[in-house]
């Protein structure tokens, strides 16, 4: 069965998410589920969309340690599927603080990703 689209082609939530995502080493954005997720090789760290009746949100892998505080945030939530596994997921409004989400997207490839690309990432200059 295929998964029908979620979001349309150049949707603004999609395109600030992609910026975020593809600035990580090996990143490798993937259509799932009707949704893009975005991959450390061949691993999610984040996606748009947790389901149908809330599309304008991001899931992310938490570190385990602050996934308990993440909840008591008013947007942030358990999503179906991923969510025993220990992901949430976010809600996405107009007054959405990316900094934060990008501290989020951070941490999530961090959970996932390979050493090398860890090394690759630790590696860049900080501005």
């Amino acid at each position: 069965m295929e998964h029908p689209k979620l979001f349309a082609d150049r949707d603004p939530l999609v395109e600030r998410l992609r910026a975020l995502c593809e600035t990580y080493p090996e990143c490798v954005e993937a259509e799932s589920w009707g949704r893009p997720t975005f991959r450390a090789g061949k691993k999610i760290f984040a996606f748009a969309g947790a389901t149908m009746h809330r599309p304008s949100s991001v899931v992310f892998k938490p570190d385990p340690e602050e996934h308990r505080a993440l909840l008591e945030l008013d947007d942030v939530f358990v999503p179906p599927y991923f969510g025993p596994s220990g992901w949430l997921a976010i809600d996405i409004t107009p007054t959405t603080d990316w900094t934060f989400l990008a501290e989020l997207v951070d941490t999530s490839y961090r959970q996932v990703a390979l050493k090398r690309q860890l090394a690759a990432l630790d590696a860049r200059p900080t501005t």
